[in-house]
C-alpha cells in the first residue's frame, strides 16, 4: 500500500507541475503576441498615400548627390519624430559632404553618413540616433521610399524572453529602389492576409522591397529623379564585412528643405 500511495502522490505531482508549465506557456505566448512592436494593419482602411502626387505646399526635401538631384515629400503627420530629425540635420548642413555608404544589388542604397564605412564618427551626438521607430499602415517600402535606418533595440531582460522593446532610428537613410518581383514572389504578396490585396498589387505594380515592409520608419517618397534612385543602387562596389560600399565615392552633396510647388 505505501508504494502504490508512493507511486500515486509522484503521479499527482507530475500532474500539477506539467499542468503549471502549460498554463506558463499559454500565458507566455499571450504575452509576447501583446509585446510585439509591431501595428497592426486594418486592411479596409489603407491609404496609399505614396502613390499620390505631391500637393501644393507639401514639404520637401531636395537630395543633390555627385549622380544627380531626387526630390522626396516628406510625411511628418506618419513619422513626425524621424521627419523633424531628418529635417534638423539637412537644416544644420550636417549632410553635406556625407556618403553613399552601401549600393545592394541595385535593390536599394543607404546614404547620409559622414565616414565612408557607414560607421558614425567618435564623439557624434548619439541623440540623433535614438529616434523611437514609427511605422504606418500608410506607408511602405515601395519603390523611391525613403527610410531611415534602424540603430538600435532597448529591451529589458522580460522583453529579451517574451518579445518586444523599443526600436530607434537615426540620421542615416536607405532610399529603395527594388527587388525583382517574381512571378513566386507575386504569388506570396497576393495570397498574405497581413497586407492585404490593395498593398500587394502596389508592390507588384511599383517595385519596392516587400521583405522592408513594417520594418523601418517611412520618412519620404520620391516623386522626381527616379533615375538616380537607380543609379545609386546599382554601383560597383566592394564588401568591408557590414555594408556593400560604393568604390568610387559617391556623395551627397546637400539636402534642402522646402516646400513643394507646381511652379518649381
Amino acid at each position: 500500500m505505501k508504494k502504490n500511495s508512493g507511486m500515486l502522490k509522484l503521479v499527482i505531482i507530475l500532474c500539477l507541475v506539467m499542468g503549471g508549465l502549460s498554463l506558463i506557456l499559454l500565458t507566455l505566448s499571450g504575452m509576447r503576441e501583446k509585446n510585439e512592436t509591431y501595428i497592426t494593419i486594418d486592411t479596409d482602411t489603407v491609404k496609399l498615400i505614396q502613390l499620390d502626387p505631391p500637393k501644393e505646399g507639401d514639404p520637401i526635401a531636395i537630395i543633390d548627390t555627385t549622380l544627380g538631384q531626387f526630390r522626396i515629400v516628406l510625411f511628418p503627420e506618419q513619422s513626425p519624430q524621424a521627419v523633424k530629425n531628418f529635417t534638423d540635420l539637412a537644416e544644420s548642413g550636417y549632410y553635406n559632404g556625407t556618403y553613399v555608404f552601401n549600393s545592394d544589388s541595385g535593390a536599394y542604397s543607404a546614404a547620409g553618413c559622414p565616414q565612408k564605412s557607414g560607421s558614425l564618427p567618435q564623439g557624434y551626438d548619439q541623440s540623433h540616433e535614438l529616434i523611437p521607430r514609427e511605422l504606418s499602415q500608410d506607408l511602405w517600402p515601395f519603390k523611391g521610399a525613403v527610410c531611415v535606418l534602424n540603430t538600435t533595440i532597448d529591451r529589458t531582460f522580460k522583453e529579451k524572453i517574451l518579445g518586444g522593446g523599443q526600436y530607434y532610428n537615426g540620421s542615416r537613410f536607405a532610399v529603395i529602389n527594388t527587388i525583382e518581383i517574381t512571378d513566386e514572389i507575386k504569388e506570396g504578396l497576393r495570397s498574405g492576409q497581413e497586407t492585404g490585396n490593395l498593398v500587394a498589387e502596389a508592390f507588384i505594380e511599383n517595385g519596392g522591397i516587400p521583405n522592408f515592409a513594417q520594418q523601418m520608419t517611412v520618412i519620404g517618397q520620391t516623386y522626381q529623379g527616379m533615375d538616380v534612385v537607380e543609379k545609386l543602387a546599382s554601383l560597383e562596389t566592394e564588401n568591408n564585412g557590414v555594408y556593400k560600399i560604393p568604390k568610387e565615392d559617391i556623395m551627397i552633396e546637400s539636402v534642402t528643405i522646402s516646400t513643394y510647388s507646381e511652379n518649381d
